[in-house]
C-alpha cells in the first residue's frame, strides 16, 4: 500500500535540508507468526545490501518482538516521483531478486507510507 492516508494538511512528502531534497517511506510490517526470528536474520543479510547498493538509505530499523513487528524507513535522495523511479529499478533488480530467492512469505501484513521528516 502506497498511501499518504487522511491528511488535512497535505504536507509535501519530501524533506528539504540544505537545498537537498529528500523522500522518506516508512514500512511497517507485522510478521507471520513463528518468523520473527527467520525475517531478522534475513533482513540484517539482505538488506543493508542490496538497499543502498539501489541508491536508498535506511534510515532507521526497530523490531517489536512482544507485538511481532518490524518498523523501518527508507529514504532516497530527490522528490515522491524521484523515489517510486528508483523502487521501480529497484524491484526489478538482480540484487532485489537475489535476496527474495526462496525466501517464505514472513510478512503477513505490510503497511508501507511515505512520511514527512518534521523534526
Amino acid at each position: 500500500m502506497r498511501s499518504r492516508g487522511d491528511r488535512a494538511d497535505m504536507l509535501p512528502s519530501c524533506t528539504c535540508q540544505a537545498g537537498r531534497v529528500k523522500t522518506i517511506q516508512l514500512r511497517r510490517y507485522t510478521l507471520v507468526d513463528g518468523e520473527y526470528d527467520a525475517f531478522l536474520a534475513w533482513w540484517r543479510e539482505w538488506m543493508p545490501r542490496v538497499r543502498p547498493a539501489a541508491g536508498f538509505a535506511i534510515e532507521f530499523a526497530y523490531a517489536l518482538p512482544e507485538t511481532n513487528e518490524f518498523v523501518w524507513a527508507v529514504s532516497a535522495d530527490g522528490d515522491e516521483e524521484a523515489f517510486l523511479a528508483l523502487e521501480k529499478t529497484y524491484m526489478a533488480s538482480e540484487g532485489r531478486a537475489a535476496a527474495f530467492d526462496g525466501l517464505p512469505q514472513r510478512v503477513a501484513e505490510y503497511n508501507v507510507r511515505f512520511v514527512d521528516d518534521i523534526a
